[in-house]
């Protein structure tokens, strides 16, 4: 969402507090030109991971004890 400098004005702590929460920037304009408030301390990369659909997850160690039999074709 883009804000005016008047609407910022008025909502500066409501605009401030969702900028913390979810630390998605907000865009202000003023005079034609566009300004960013942005959070200075992001999320840790593990929580901007993306799931991967058929990722296999755990112990690398259990995978050595899986029958694979069935699955391979020479």
């Amino acid at each position: 969402m883009i804000y005016k400098a008047t609407e910022l004005r008025r909502d500066i702590y409501k605009v401030l507090d969702r900028v913390l929460e979810t630390g998605q920037p907000v865009e202000i304009e003023r005079g034609g030109k566009r300004l960013r408030i942005v959070p200075v301390e992001s999320s840790p990369p593990v929580e901007r991971l993306r799931p991967i659909p058929g990722l296999i997850s755990g112990d690398a160690s259990e995978l050595e004890h899986i029958d694979w039999s069935s699955e391979w074709r020479p």
